[in-house]
Protein backbone atom coordinates (compact mmCIF):
# COMPACT_ATOMS: atom_id res chain seq x y z
CA UNK A 1 0.00 0.00 0.00
CA UNK A 2 2.90 2.67 0.40
CA UNK A 3 4.03 2.31 -3.02
CA UNK A 4 0.48 3.98 -4.30
CA UNK A 5 1.36 7.27 -4.82
CA UNK A 6 -0.34 10.92 -4.90
CA UNK A 7 -1.36 12.06 -8.79
CA UNK A 8 -2.95 14.40 -10.19
CA UNK A 9 -5.73 12.02 -10.82
CA UNK A 10 -6.20 11.20 -7.28
CA UNK A 11 -5.18 14.14 -5.47
CA UNK A 12 -6.31 17.94 -5.97
CA UNK A 13 -5.40 20.77 -3.67
CA UNK A 14 -8.76 21.64 -1.64
CA UNK A 15 -10.14 25.49 -2.28
CA UNK A 16 -13.05 27.00 -2.09
CA UNK A 17 -12.57 28.16 -6.12
CA UNK A 18 -13.95 24.68 -6.99
CA UNK A 19 -17.60 26.09 -5.70
CA UNK A 20 -17.91 29.04 -8.34
CA UNK A 21 -16.82 26.46 -11.18
CA UNK A 22 -19.41 23.83 -10.19
CA UNK A 23 -21.75 26.42 -9.99
CA UNK A 24 -21.11 28.07 -13.66
CA UNK A 25 -21.49 24.39 -14.76
CA UNK A 26 -24.51 22.86 -12.27
CA UNK A 27 -26.55 25.79 -11.91
CA UNK A 28 -25.58 28.36 -14.97
CA UNK A 29 -29.12 29.74 -15.29
CA UNK A 30 -29.79 30.39 -11.85
CA UNK A 31 -29.81 33.43 -9.84
CA UNK A 32 -26.62 34.31 -8.78
CA UNK A 33 -26.75 37.65 -7.21
CA UNK A 34 -29.32 40.38 -6.74
CA UNK A 35 -28.49 43.99 -5.52
CA UNK A 36 -31.29 46.58 -6.33
CA UNK A 37 -32.30 46.24 -9.79
CA UNK A 38 -29.50 43.98 -10.70
CA UNK A 39 -29.33 40.21 -11.19
CA UNK A 40 -27.12 38.11 -12.48
CA UNK A 41 -26.75 34.38 -13.40
CA UNK A 42 -24.54 32.09 -11.88
CA UNK A 43 -22.57 32.12 -15.66
CA UNK A 44 -22.91 35.88 -16.13
CA UNK A 45 -20.98 35.68 -12.08
CA UNK A 46 -18.74 33.26 -13.15
CA UNK A 47 -17.56 34.84 -16.17
CA UNK A 48 -17.48 38.51 -14.03
CA UNK A 49 -14.87 36.72 -11.84
CA UNK A 50 -12.93 35.77 -14.82
CA UNK A 51 -13.04 38.59 -16.31
CA UNK A 52 -11.36 40.71 -12.94
CA UNK A 53 -9.20 37.91 -12.21
CA UNK A 54 -7.39 38.10 -15.87
CA UNK A 55 -7.51 42.18 -15.37
CA UNK A 56 -5.91 41.79 -11.99
CA UNK A 57 -2.97 39.74 -13.59
CA UNK A 58 -2.25 42.20 -16.34
CA UNK A 59 -2.06 44.86 -13.61
CA UNK A 60 0.78 42.91 -12.32
CA UNK A 61 -0.69 41.13 -10.01
CA UNK A 62 1.09 38.23 -9.07
CA UNK A 63 1.17 35.11 -6.08
CA UNK A 64 0.90 36.28 -2.58
CA UNK A 65 0.24 40.18 -3.24
CA UNK A 66 -2.44 41.23 -1.32
CA UNK A 67 -5.57 43.23 -2.92
CA UNK A 68 -7.45 45.06 -0.26
CA UNK A 69 -10.67 46.48 -0.73
CA UNK A 70 -13.62 49.03 1.19
CA UNK A 71 -16.69 48.09 0.55
CA UNK A 72 -20.49 46.95 2.18
CA UNK A 73 -21.81 44.33 0.59
CA UNK A 74 -22.10 44.60 -2.97
CA UNK A 75 -21.84 42.12 -5.64
CA UNK A 76 -18.41 43.97 -6.46
CA UNK A 77 -16.86 42.27 -2.68
CA UNK A 78 -18.67 39.06 -3.45
CA UNK A 79 -16.90 38.73 -6.93
CA UNK A 80 -13.77 39.40 -5.46
CA UNK A 81 -13.86 36.64 -3.18
CA UNK A 82 -13.39 34.36 -6.28
CA UNK A 83 -11.72 36.68 -8.67
CA UNK A 84 -8.80 37.58 -6.39
CA UNK A 85 -7.59 34.39 -5.59
CA UNK A 86 -7.94 32.80 -9.31
CA UNK A 87 -5.38 35.41 -10.02
CA UNK A 88 -3.55 33.77 -7.15
CA UNK A 89 -3.65 36.92 -4.84
CA UNK A 90 -4.53 37.17 -1.01
CA UNK A 91 -7.94 39.09 -0.57
CA UNK A 92 -8.32 41.71 2.56
CA UNK A 93 -11.67 42.71 2.80
CA UNK A 94 -11.23 45.96 5.05
CA UNK A 95 -13.98 46.70 7.86
CA UNK A 96 -15.65 49.47 6.84
CA UNK A 97 -16.82 51.34 10.03
CA UNK A 98 -12.81 51.57 10.65
CA UNK A 99 -11.53 54.95 10.89
CA UNK A 100 -9.10 56.22 8.44
CA UNK A 101 -6.06 55.92 10.82
CA UNK A 102 -6.72 52.29 10.72
CA UNK A 103 -7.34 51.62 7.34
CA UNK A 104 -3.94 53.05 6.72
CA UNK A 105 -2.27 50.82 9.37
CA UNK A 106 -3.44 47.81 7.60
CA UNK A 107 -3.02 48.83 4.08
CA UNK A 108 0.84 49.87 5.54
CA UNK A 109 1.02 46.23 7.34
CA UNK A 110 -0.54 44.03 4.77
CA UNK A 111 1.47 45.63 1.50
CA UNK A 112 -1.69 46.25 -0.57
CA UNK A 113 -1.02 46.19 -3.85
CA UNK A 114 -4.17 46.97 -5.28
CA UNK A 115 -7.09 49.08 -3.13
CA UNK A 116 -10.43 49.04 -4.59
CA UNK A 117 -12.85 51.48 -2.80
CA UNK A 118 -16.65 51.76 -3.36
CA UNK A 119 -17.54 55.13 -4.38
CA UNK A 120 -19.76 55.78 -0.56
CA UNK A 121 -16.29 55.57 0.92
CA UNK A 122 -13.69 57.78 -1.65
CA UNK A 123 -13.45 60.59 1.22
CA UNK A 124 -12.66 57.77 3.99
CA UNK A 125 -10.17 56.14 1.92
CA UNK A 126 -8.66 59.32 0.49
CA UNK A 127 -7.91 60.19 4.27
CA UNK A 128 -6.11 56.66 4.63
CA UNK A 129 -3.97 57.13 1.69
CA UNK A 130 -3.35 61.09 2.41
CA UNK A 131 -2.02 59.32 5.61
CA UNK A 132 0.17 56.85 4.07
CA UNK A 133 1.56 59.54 2.10
CA UNK A 134 2.15 61.49 5.00
CA UNK A 135 3.69 58.63 6.68
CA UNK A 136 6.46 57.75 3.70
CA UNK A 137 7.73 61.28 3.47
CA UNK A 138 8.42 60.82 6.95
CA UNK A 139 9.59 57.90 6.99
CA UNK A 140 7.11 54.97 8.73
CA UNK A 141 6.16 53.98 5.22
CA UNK A 142 9.19 54.50 3.35
CA UNK A 143 9.87 50.90 2.16
CA UNK A 144 5.73 50.63 1.36
CA UNK A 145 5.12 51.55 -2.91
CA UNK A 146 1.23 52.86 -2.30
CA UNK A 147 -1.39 50.70 -3.70
CA UNK A 148 -2.84 51.17 -7.29
CA UNK A 149 -6.34 52.99 -6.67
CA UNK A 150 -9.57 51.68 -8.04
CA UNK A 151 -13.04 53.07 -7.51
CA UNK A 152 -16.54 50.51 -7.52
CA UNK A 153 -19.25 52.51 -8.49
CA UNK A 154 -22.73 51.59 -7.73
CA UNK A 155 -23.59 48.61 -10.61
CA UNK A 156 -27.33 49.83 -10.33
CA UNK A 157 -26.95 53.80 -10.17
CA UNK A 158 -23.68 54.76 -11.74
CA UNK A 159 -22.30 58.19 -9.41
CA UNK A 160 -19.60 58.67 -11.72
CA UNK A 161 -17.37 59.34 -8.47
CA UNK A 162 -13.46 58.93 -9.36
CA UNK A 163 -10.49 58.49 -7.54
CA UNK A 164 -7.82 57.72 -10.17
CA UNK A 165 -8.12 56.40 -13.64
CA UNK A 166 -9.40 53.56 -13.05
CA UNK A 167 -13.23 52.16 -12.53
CA UNK A 168 -14.28 48.72 -11.13
CA UNK A 169 -16.52 47.54 -14.20
CA UNK A 170 -13.77 48.64 -16.80
CA UNK A 171 -11.60 46.05 -15.50
CA UNK A 172 -14.73 43.77 -15.87
CA UNK A 173 -15.10 44.77 -19.69
CA UNK A 174 -11.87 44.14 -20.33
CA UNK A 175 -11.06 40.83 -18.67
CA UNK A 176 -11.39 37.19 -20.26
CA UNK A 177 -14.34 35.46 -19.89
CA UNK A 178 -12.95 32.22 -20.57
CA UNK A 179 -9.39 32.84 -18.29
CA UNK A 180 -9.26 29.82 -16.06
CA UNK A 181 -7.32 31.49 -12.92
CA UNK A 182 -4.21 30.60 -11.89
CA UNK A 183 -3.51 26.95 -10.84
CA UNK A 184 -3.27 26.09 -7.06
CA UNK A 185 0.04 23.83 -6.58
CA UNK A 186 -0.42 24.10 -3.07
CA UNK A 187 -3.87 24.04 -0.50
CA UNK A 188 -1.75 25.76 2.18
CA UNK A 189 -1.56 28.68 0.12
CA UNK A 190 -2.98 31.60 1.60
CA UNK A 191 -6.42 33.17 0.48
CA UNK A 192 -7.91 35.36 2.49
CA UNK A 193 -6.15 38.07 5.24
CA UNK A 194 -8.52 39.41 7.73
CA UNK A 195 -7.24 41.27 10.75
CA UNK A 196 -9.22 41.09 14.00
CA UNK A 197 -11.34 43.28 15.33
CA UNK A 198 -9.22 43.80 18.36
CA UNK A 199 -11.87 43.92 21.61
CA UNK A 200 -8.93 43.56 23.56
CA UNK A 201 -5.94 44.50 22.40
CA UNK A 202 -4.56 45.36 18.86
CA UNK A 203 -5.84 43.81 15.45
CA UNK A 204 -3.69 41.23 14.03
CA UNK A 205 -3.28 39.99 10.34
CA UNK A 206 -5.01 36.44 10.92
CA UNK A 207 -3.91 34.48 7.56
CA UNK A 208 -6.40 31.90 6.05
CA UNK A 209 -5.12 28.86 3.93
CA UNK A 210 -7.30 27.48 0.59
CA UNK A 211 -7.64 24.37 2.74
CA UNK A 212 -9.00 25.70 5.86
CA UNK A 213 -11.76 28.01 3.85
CA UNK A 214 -12.28 25.35 1.69
CA UNK A 215 -13.07 22.69 4.86
CA UNK A 216 -14.60 25.52 7.02
CA UNK A 217 -17.83 26.28 4.31
CA UNK A 218 -18.03 22.47 3.66
CA UNK A 219 -18.47 22.55 7.92
CA UNK A 220 -20.95 25.16 8.15
CA UNK A 221 -23.38 24.59 5.25
CA UNK A 222 -23.51 21.25 6.37
CA UNK A 223 -24.21 21.88 10.12
CA UNK A 224 -26.60 24.53 9.18
CA UNK A 225 -28.49 22.38 6.60
CA UNK A 226 -28.50 24.74 3.81
CA UNK A 227 -29.76 23.62 1.10
CA UNK A 228 -29.39 23.81 -2.86
CA UNK A 229 -31.67 27.10 -3.63
CA UNK A 230 -30.74 29.19 -0.27
CA UNK A 231 -31.59 32.42 -0.67
CA UNK A 232 -28.97 34.32 1.38
CA UNK A 233 -29.52 37.51 2.40
CA UNK A 234 -25.90 39.41 3.47
CA UNK A 235 -27.06 41.09 6.62
CA UNK A 236 -23.39 40.16 7.76
CA UNK A 237 -20.67 42.13 6.46
CA UNK A 238 -18.38 39.92 4.21
CA UNK A 239 -15.74 41.62 5.36
CA UNK A 240 -16.09 39.91 8.66
CA UNK A 241 -13.85 36.40 8.54
CA UNK A 242 -15.13 36.53 4.69
CA UNK A 243 -18.83 36.58 5.85
CA UNK A 244 -18.23 33.29 7.97
CA UNK A 245 -17.17 31.24 5.05
CA UNK A 246 -21.16 31.96 3.14
CA UNK A 247 -19.03 33.48 0.34
CA UNK A 248 -17.99 30.12 -1.13
CA UNK A 249 -20.90 28.40 0.55
CA UNK A 250 -23.85 30.04 -1.34
CA UNK A 251 -21.67 29.22 -4.86
CA UNK A 252 -21.66 25.42 -3.49
CA UNK A 253 -25.08 25.71 -2.86
CA UNK A 254 -26.15 26.99 -6.33
CA UNK A 255 -27.87 29.86 -4.53
CA UNK A 256 -28.81 33.11 -5.15
CA UNK A 257 -26.93 36.39 -3.25
CA UNK A 258 -29.28 39.03 -2.07
CA UNK A 259 -26.63 41.84 -1.33
CA UNK A 260 -27.62 45.03 0.72
CA UNK A 261 -25.86 48.03 0.79
CA UNK A 262 -27.20 49.37 4.52
CA UNK A 263 -28.59 46.82 7.30
CA UNK A 264 -31.67 48.43 8.04
CA UNK A 265 -34.83 47.65 9.17
CA UNK A 266 -36.86 48.56 6.30
CA UNK A 267 -34.19 47.17 3.63
CA UNK A 268 -33.96 43.83 5.61
CA UNK A 269 -37.65 43.56 6.17
CA UNK A 270 -38.02 44.13 2.11
CA UNK A 271 -35.32 41.62 0.94
CA UNK A 272 -36.93 38.96 3.05
CA UNK A 273 -40.23 39.29 1.61
CA UNK A 274 -39.67 40.56 -2.02
CA UNK A 275 -37.29 37.50 -2.57
CA UNK A 276 -38.38 34.75 -0.34
CA UNK A 277 -35.02 35.00 1.94
CA UNK A 278 -34.43 31.73 3.69
CA UNK A 279 -30.92 32.50 5.32
CA UNK A 280 -29.11 35.11 6.68
CA UNK A 281 -26.31 35.48 9.16
CA UNK A 282 -26.16 38.48 12.21
CA UNK A 283 -24.72 39.48 15.21
CA UNK A 284 -26.84 39.73 18.31
CA UNK A 285 -27.29 43.73 17.60
CA UNK A 286 -29.35 43.25 14.54
CA UNK A 287 -31.94 41.19 16.67
CA UNK A 288 -32.76 44.17 18.22
CA UNK A 289 -32.76 46.76 14.56
CA UNK A 290 -35.30 44.26 13.49
CA UNK A 291 -37.57 43.85 16.77
CA UNK A 292 -37.29 47.95 17.31
CA UNK A 293 -38.39 48.09 13.60
CA UNK A 294 -41.72 50.29 12.79
CA UNK A 295 -44.45 49.69 11.91
CA UNK A 296 -44.35 51.05 7.89
CA UNK A 297 -40.87 48.83 7.90
CA UNK A 298 -42.47 45.66 8.49
CA UNK A 299 -43.15 42.83 6.62
CA UNK A 300 -45.09 39.85 6.98
CA UNK A 301 -42.55 36.89 7.49
CA UNK A 302 -44.44 34.21 5.22
CA UNK A 303 -41.53 31.71 4.83
CA UNK A 304 -39.38 30.29 7.04
CA UNK A 305 -35.85 32.34 7.35
CA UNK A 306 -32.82 30.79 9.15
CA UNK A 307 -30.63 32.87 10.90
CA UNK A 308 -27.33 31.92 12.45
CA UNK A 309 -26.24 34.26 15.23
CA UNK A 310 -22.53 35.01 16.72
CA UNK A 311 -19.97 37.48 17.50
CA UNK A 312 -21.33 37.95 20.73
CA UNK A 313 -23.20 35.79 23.20
CA UNK A 314 -27.26 36.46 22.51
CA UNK A 315 -29.03 36.77 25.64
CA UNK A 316 -31.83 33.69 25.93
CA UNK A 317 -35.02 36.67 26.04
CA UNK A 318 -33.61 38.19 22.87
CA UNK A 319 -33.53 34.46 21.18
CA UNK A 320 -37.00 34.11 22.41
CA UNK A 321 -38.34 37.55 20.91
CA UNK A 322 -37.09 36.81 17.77
CA UNK A 323 -38.48 33.31 17.39
CA UNK A 324 -42.10 34.69 17.64
CA UNK A 325 -41.44 37.06 14.46
CA UNK A 326 -41.05 33.74 12.66
CA UNK A 327 -36.73 33.19 12.50
CA UNK A 328 -34.95 30.06 13.62
CA UNK A 329 -31.95 31.04 14.99
CA UNK A 330 -29.47 28.90 14.96
CA UNK A 331 -26.35 29.77 17.59
CA UNK A 332 -22.68 29.46 16.44
CA UNK A 333 -19.28 30.77 18.02
CA UNK A 334 -16.20 31.23 16.93
CA UNK A 335 -13.16 34.10 16.06
CA UNK A 336 -11.31 35.37 13.18
CA UNK A 337 -8.61 33.03 13.84
CA UNK A 338 -11.14 30.15 13.18
CA UNK A 339 -11.88 31.11 9.75
CA UNK A 340 -15.50 31.97 12.02
CA UNK A 341 -18.10 30.25 13.59
CA UNK A 342 -15.86 27.12 14.83
CA UNK A 343 -18.93 25.48 17.21
CA UNK A 344 -22.56 25.62 16.31
CA UNK A 345 -25.65 24.63 18.83
CA UNK A 346 -26.79 21.65 16.75
CA UNK A 347 -30.54 21.08 17.60
CA UNK A 348 -31.59 18.06 18.98
CA UNK A 349 -35.36 17.17 18.39
CA UNK A 350 -36.54 15.90 21.33
CA UNK A 351 -36.03 19.45 22.66
CA UNK A 352 -38.67 20.42 20.76
CA UNK A 353 -41.15 18.98 23.48
CA UNK A 354 -39.79 21.69 26.22
CA UNK A 355 -41.21 24.92 26.87
CA UNK A 356 -40.17 28.06 24.58
CA UNK A 357 -38.44 29.85 27.61
CA UNK A 358 -36.10 26.85 28.19
CA UNK A 359 -35.38 25.92 24.25
CA UNK A 360 -34.53 29.65 24.22
CA UNK A 361 -31.82 28.90 27.28
CA UNK A 362 -30.49 26.33 25.13
CA UNK A 363 -30.26 27.56 22.01
CA UNK A 364 -28.12 30.54 23.56
CA UNK A 365 -25.33 27.62 24.19
CA UNK A 366 -22.35 27.99 21.74
CA UNK A 367 -22.99 23.96 21.31
CA UNK A 368 -20.36 21.64 19.70
CA UNK A 369 -17.21 21.49 17.44
CA UNK A 370 -18.05 21.89 13.33
CA UNK A 371 -16.85 18.89 11.51
CA UNK A 372 -13.23 20.04 10.12
CA UNK A 373 -12.43 20.90 13.94
CA UNK A 374 -10.52 18.38 14.93
CA UNK A 375 -11.21 18.58 18.65
CA UNK A 376 -12.28 21.43 21.17
CA UNK A 377 -12.35 21.72 24.39
CA UNK A 378 -12.41 23.98 27.47
CA UNK A 379 -8.95 23.27 30.06
CA UNK A 380 -7.70 24.80 33.00
CA UNK A 381 -5.55 27.44 32.11
CA UNK A 382 -2.76 26.92 34.43
CA UNK A 383 -3.18 22.90 34.56
CA UNK A 384 -4.21 22.48 30.82
CA UNK A 385 -6.33 19.70 32.47
CA UNK A 386 -9.99 19.58 31.41
CA UNK A 387 -12.52 21.06 32.96
CA UNK A 388 -15.41 18.59 34.17
CA UNK A 389 -18.67 18.34 32.33
CA UNK A 390 -20.49 19.49 34.97
CA UNK A 391 -21.98 23.14 33.47
CA UNK A 392 -19.99 25.34 36.54
CA UNK A 393 -16.32 25.11 35.91
CA UNK A 394 -14.83 27.61 33.95
CA UNK A 395 -11.97 27.04 32.04
CA UNK A 396 -10.50 28.08 28.77
CA UNK A 397 -11.90 27.09 25.26
CA UNK A 398 -9.04 25.50 23.23
CA UNK A 399 -9.46 24.38 19.65
CA UNK A 400 -7.10 22.43 17.37
CA UNK A 401 -8.10 21.40 13.39
CA UNK A 402 -7.65 21.91 9.50
CA UNK A 403 -10.19 25.55 9.77
CA UNK A 404 -7.36 27.06 12.64
CA UNK A 405 -5.75 29.64 10.75
CA UNK A 406 -2.41 29.33 9.53
CA UNK A 407 -1.02 32.19 11.56
CA UNK A 408 -0.64 35.95 12.34
CA UNK A 409 0.83 38.21 9.61
CA UNK A 410 4.54 38.94 10.29
CA UNK A 411 3.98 38.58 14.07
CA UNK A 412 5.51 35.17 15.11
CA UNK A 413 5.32 35.59 18.41
CA UNK A 414 1.87 36.64 18.70
CA UNK A 415 1.03 32.98 16.87
CA UNK A 416 3.62 31.17 19.05
CA UNK A 417 1.25 32.57 21.92
CA UNK A 418 -1.76 31.65 20.01
CA UNK A 419 -1.30 28.28 19.65
CA UNK A 420 0.16 25.83 22.72
CA UNK A 421 0.53 22.22 23.32
CA UNK A 422 -1.72 21.54 20.14
CA UNK A 423 -3.96 23.69 20.62
CA UNK A 424 -5.25 27.39 19.80
CA UNK A 425 -6.11 29.40 23.00
CA UNK A 426 -9.20 31.55 22.49
CA UNK A 427 -8.81 33.59 25.44
CA UNK A 428 -12.54 33.13 26.13
CA UNK A 429 -13.69 31.48 29.15
CA UNK A 430 -16.01 28.62 29.19
CA UNK A 431 -17.78 25.80 30.58
CA UNK A 432 -19.23 22.01 28.99
CA UNK A 433 -22.36 20.67 30.02
CA UNK A 434 -23.28 17.57 30.92
CA UNK A 435 -23.98 16.97 27.15
CA UNK A 436 -20.97 18.09 26.06
CA UNK A 437 -22.48 20.78 24.91
CA UNK A 438 -20.23 24.46 25.42
CA UNK A 439 -21.65 27.83 26.99
CA UNK A 440 -19.28 30.75 26.66
CA UNK A 441 -19.32 32.52 30.04
CA UNK A 442 -16.90 35.54 28.83
CA UNK A 443 -13.86 36.72 27.51
CA UNK A 444 -11.00 35.93 30.10
CA UNK A 445 -9.92 39.72 30.82
CA UNK A 446 -13.84 40.15 31.58
CA UNK A 447 -14.12 37.83 34.08
CA UNK A 448 -15.11 39.86 37.03
CA UNK A 449 -13.63 38.44 40.63
CA UNK A 450 -15.32 39.74 43.43
CA UNK A 451 -15.07 38.26 46.62
CA UNK A 452 -12.37 35.74 45.74
CA UNK A 453 -15.86 34.18 43.32
CA UNK A 454 -15.60 34.24 39.50
CA UNK A 455 -18.65 36.40 37.73
CA UNK A 456 -20.10 36.10 34.15
CA UNK A 457 -20.86 39.22 32.58
CA UNK A 458 -23.10 37.10 29.87
CA UNK A 459 -24.64 35.54 32.55
CA UNK A 460 -25.71 38.78 34.51
CA UNK A 461 -26.54 40.95 30.99
CA UNK A 462 -28.35 37.68 29.85
CA UNK A 463 -30.27 38.73 32.90
CA UNK A 464 -30.62 42.20 32.01
CA UNK A 465 -31.96 41.81 29.18
CA UNK A 466 -35.24 40.67 30.26
CA UNK A 467 -35.98 44.13 32.11
CA UNK A 468 -38.58 45.01 29.82
CA UNK A 469 -37.10 48.87 30.00
CA UNK A 470 -33.92 47.46 28.86
CA UNK A 471 -32.61 47.07 24.99
CA UNK A 472 -28.75 46.46 25.58
CA UNK A 473 -26.62 46.20 28.64
CA UNK A 474 -22.84 45.41 29.41
CA UNK A 475 -21.58 44.82 32.13
CA UNK A 476 -17.62 45.22 33.67
CA UNK A 477 -15.55 45.28 36.45
CA UNK A 478 -15.46 48.18 38.95
CA UNK A 479 -13.04 49.13 42.01
CA UNK A 480 -14.46 47.78 45.10
CA UNK A 481 -12.92 48.86 48.30
CA UNK A 482 -12.96 45.20 50.03
CA UNK A 483 -13.73 42.82 47.58
CA UNK A 484 -11.64 44.04 44.60
CA UNK A 485 -14.29 44.34 42.04
CA UNK A 486 -17.72 44.11 41.83
CA UNK A 487 -20.29 44.49 38.31
CA UNK A 488 -21.00 48.17 36.89
CA UNK A 489 -23.49 47.66 34.59
CA UNK A 490 -23.77 50.26 31.27
CA UNK A 491 -27.16 49.85 30.38
CA UNK A 492 -29.27 51.13 27.42
CA UNK A 493 -32.95 51.91 27.94
CA UNK A 494 -36.23 51.33 25.43
CA UNK A 495 -38.27 53.46 28.15
CA UNK A 496 -38.05 54.85 31.35
CA UNK A 497 -36.56 53.53 34.20
CA UNK A 498 -34.14 54.31 37.09
CA UNK A 499 -30.78 52.68 38.63
CA UNK A 500 -33.06 51.74 41.94
CA UNK A 501 -35.92 49.76 39.57
CA UNK A 502 -33.06 48.61 37.90
CA UNK A 503 -31.28 47.12 41.24
CA UNK A 504 -34.32 45.75 42.79
CA UNK A 505 -35.27 43.42 39.75
CA UNK A 506 -31.54 42.50 39.49
CA UNK A 507 -31.76 41.29 43.31
CA UNK A 508 -35.04 39.37 42.78
CA UNK A 509 -33.35 37.71 39.84
CA UNK A 510 -29.91 36.55 40.35
CA UNK A 511 -27.45 35.84 43.54
CA UNK A 512 -26.73 38.70 45.61
CA UNK A 513 -23.32 38.69 44.84
CA UNK A 514 -23.76 39.43 41.14
CA UNK A 515 -25.86 42.30 42.10
CA UNK A 516 -24.23 45.46 40.15
CA UNK A 517 -22.78 48.16 42.68
CA UNK A 518 -23.84 50.65 40.05
CA UNK A 519 -25.98 50.87 37.05
CA UNK A 520 -24.85 53.51 34.43
CA UNK A 521 -27.59 54.79 31.88
CA UNK A 522 -25.96 55.27 28.47
CA UNK A 523 -27.46 56.61 24.82
CA UNK A 524 -25.12 53.79 23.42
CA UNK A 525 -22.93 51.40 24.01
CA UNK A 526 -19.40 51.43 22.10
CA UNK A 527 -19.00 48.58 19.58
CA UNK A 528 -16.33 47.50 17.36
CA UNK A 529 -16.96 47.20 13.52
CA UNK A 530 -18.23 44.02 13.32
CA UNK A 531 -20.84 44.71 16.51
CA UNK A 532 -19.04 43.26 19.25
CA UNK A 533 -19.07 45.90 23.13
CA UNK A 534 -15.88 47.35 23.50
CA UNK A 535 -15.60 46.32 27.36
CA UNK A 536 -11.53 47.76 27.42
CA UNK A 537 -13.89 51.32 27.03
CA UNK A 538 -16.37 50.42 29.60
CA UNK A 539 -13.78 49.25 31.87
CA UNK A 540 -12.23 52.52 31.67
CA UNK A 541 -15.21 54.33 32.04
CA UNK A 542 -15.89 52.04 35.21
CA UNK A 543 -12.84 53.07 36.49
CA UNK A 544 -14.08 56.33 37.52
CA UNK A 545 -17.04 55.85 39.28
CA UNK A 546 -18.10 55.37 42.61
CA UNK A 547 -20.29 52.78 43.99
CA UNK A 548 -24.00 53.47 43.88
CA UNK A 549 -25.55 54.47 47.34
CA UNK A 550 -28.65 52.41 46.53
CA UNK A 551 -26.17 48.97 46.56
CA UNK A 552 -26.06 49.27 50.37
CA UNK A 553 -29.29 51.96 51.38
CA UNK A 554 -32.02 49.07 50.22
CA UNK A 555 -30.11 45.98 51.17
CA UNK A 556 -30.12 44.97 55.53
CA UNK A 557 -27.17 42.70 54.91
CA UNK A 558 -23.83 43.33 54.89
CA UNK A 559 -21.67 42.64 51.74
CA UNK A 560 -19.53 40.36 53.61
CA UNK A 561 -22.51 38.15 54.47
CA UNK A 562 -24.08 38.20 51.14
CA UNK A 563 -20.97 36.88 49.57
CA UNK A 564 -20.94 34.60 52.26
CA UNK A 565 -24.01 33.06 51.57
CA UNK A 566 -23.23 33.38 48.11
CA UNK A 567 -20.22 31.05 48.35
CA UNK A 568 -22.51 28.94 50.38
CA UNK A 569 -24.73 27.78 48.20
CA UNK A 570 -22.12 27.64 45.89
CA UNK A 571 -20.71 24.76 47.22
CA UNK A 572 -24.11 23.03 48.34
CA UNK A 573 -24.79 23.13 44.18
CA UNK A 574 -21.63 21.80 43.25
CA UNK A 575 -21.69 19.05 45.89
CA UNK A 576 -25.41 18.11 44.69
CA UNK A 577 -24.25 17.92 41.25
CA UNK A 578 -21.30 15.46 42.46
CA UNK A 579 -23.66 12.69 43.83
Amino acid sequence: MDRLAKCPSNYVPLTPLTFIKRAFMVYANRTSVIYAGVRFTWRETYERCCRLAYSLRSLNVVKNDVVSVLAPNVPALYEMHFAVPMAGAVLNAINTRLDAKNIATILLHSEAKVFFIDYQYVPLASEALRLLVAGSKGGSSAQYAMPLVIVIDDIDKPTGVRLGNLEYEQLIHHGNPGYPGEDLEDEWDAIALNYTSGTTSAPKGVVYSHRGAFLSTMSLIQGWEMSTEAVYMWSLPMFHCNGWTFTWGVAARGGTNVCIRNTTADEMYKGISKHKVTHMCCAPIVFNILLEAKPHERCEIKNKVNILTGGAPPPAPLLEKMETLGFHIMHAYGLTEATGPALVCEWQTKWNQLPQEQQARLKARQGVGILTLADVDVKNKDTMESVPHDGMTMGEIVLRGSSVMKGYLKDEKATAKAFQNGWFLTGDVGVIHPDGYLEIKDRSKDIIISGGENISSVELESILFKHPAILEAAVVAMPHPRWGESPCAFVVLKKTATEADILAYCRKKMSKFMVPKKVEFVKELPKTGTGKIQKVELRKIAQTLKISENTSTNNKVSEKEIHQDEVDDQHKLLAMSRL
